[in-house]
């Protein structure tokens, strides 16, 4: 699909320039970026779900286990 962004021209030159030096398509440079912030948003998302649920517990059947009767104390 195609779009139309609009780049402040500093920024559009430094793209400009680091396509040219690794040889690769602005698109492509653009491409990679958006995959980039778009993965960290969704290893952010998978953390706080396991965090959540690490929080939450788990029901493991029997009698709760407490720190001190676990490690024999």
């Amino acid at each position: 699909m195609k779009t139309t962004i609009e780049l402040p021209d500093e920024l559009f030159m430094r793209v400009k320039i680091a396509s040219a030096r690794e040889q690769r398509s602005m698109k492509q440079l653009v491409i990679e970026g958006l995959e980039y912030v778009l993965s960290r948003d969704e290893d952010t998302v998978v953390a706080e779900e396991a965090l959540n649920r690490l929080q939450k517990g788990y029901r493991l059947g029997g009698k709760p286990f407490d720190r001190e009767s676990t490690h024999g104390r």
